[in-house]
């Protein structure tokens, strides 16, 4: 992994769990695999500790460490670095993907709160007009009873709808990949993505992006959204045309709120930071500050689990891969 990763990972009290669970020398980061100091140390490696910035573990690596039975991987995504010859070769992967989908689940779901009182519009206004607007009942604000599309049953995705049930909201979920009675053990209605569209006030995505997702959210679907609906995109920024996003709301009709973008970043000259209801934060919805930390004890709880002869909780289906983020 980076080097600059390490501490805000594996912070010292969770790099001393670490180290009471592996002979692992915390000096010895390795971002090149080639590299002799970090050849010698992997001929005689069991277990990988990965993250953020690992190069790709190729037949070439996986041949220079042949006692290698586990990969444990601090962050979320592996599909950066692994290859199928890891599973041929019967070893063992893990990801801390599932400790990186709550933060953003939980900025998730304080988006659909904070939209569904219109409270980024409600900003501006007092902002521009620095006169309180008096105790009104507006019409269409509020969260009871809201509906909220879900389009992607991913880990995100899957602990948003957990978070949604204490609220007087009700979540729909669509995910061609999940049958009706996933979707009835998760407590949720399952529908085609065109009717989740027609039949939501907030619709957020937590697919993945591939050739089979891009531009998933086009023209044709913003048009299916209702009048003052909300997109929330905290997955990937190509799953949404921008073209048509920006055209859909210049038109005033659909608030966005976008953690993610495509390109990422926008440039400075995009003409989405000058729209209203376009609220663009720069991809912190996942792991940030002291979130980051989980991701490490994730790993150390594997490995304990691995050296106990238990099964590992996050295995990396390599079946999933082409459909995950």
């Amino acid at each position: 992994m980076t080097a600059e990763n390490v501490p805000l990972v594996f912070p010292p009290e969770v790099l001393a769990r670490l180290r009471e669970a592996l002979d692992i020398d915390p000096a010895l980061v390795a971002q090149d695999l080639t590299d002799p100091l970090v050849a010698k140390t992997l001929a005689r490696t069991e277990i990988l500790v990965t993250g953020w910035g690992c190069p790709r573990l190729d037949t070439a690596v996986l041949d220079a460490a042949p006692r290698l039975r586990a990969v444990l991987h601090s962050a979320g995504s592996v599909k950066s670095f692994a290859t199928p010859e890891l599973w041929r070769r019967g070893i063992a992967v893990s990801s801390a993907a599932e400790a990186n989908a709550l933060p953003v689940a939980e900025y998730t779901l304080a988006m659909i709160l904070l939209a569904g009182k219109d409270v980024f519009a409600a900003r501006d206004r007092l902002r521009t007009e620095r006169a309180f607007p008096g105790w009104e009942l507006v019409p269409g604000i509020g969260n009871h009873g809201r509906r909220v599309g879900v389009i992607g049953a991913s880990r995100i995705g899957r602990r948003l709808i957990e978070l949604l049930r204490p609220f007087d909201l009700r979540p729909a979920l669509t995910d061609p990949y999940v049958d009706e009675a996933q979707a009835a053990a998760l407590g949720v209605p399952l529908l085609e993505l065109d009717d989740l569209l027609r039949t939501s006030e907030i619709v957020t995505l937590h697919a993945p992006e591939t050739p089979e997702t891009r531009h998933l959210i086009g023209r044709r679907e913003l048009a299916l959204m209702p009048d003052g609906a909300v997109l929330i995109n905290t997955a990937r920024g190509g799953l949404v045309d921008h073209d048509a996003l920006l055209a859909e709301l210049r038109t005033g009709r659909l608030t966005a709120i976008l953690d993610v973008t495509d390109p990422e970043p926008l440039p400075a000259d995009s003409p989405l930071f000058d729209l209203s209801n376009a609220f663009i934060t720069p991809h912190l919805a996942g792991s940030q500050g002291n979130e980051v930390a989980r991701l490490g004890i994730t790993v150390v709880q594997e490995a304990v689990r691995l050296l106990s002869g238990e099964r590992l909780a996050y295995p990396v289906d390599p079946g999933a891969l082409e459909r995950a983020a």
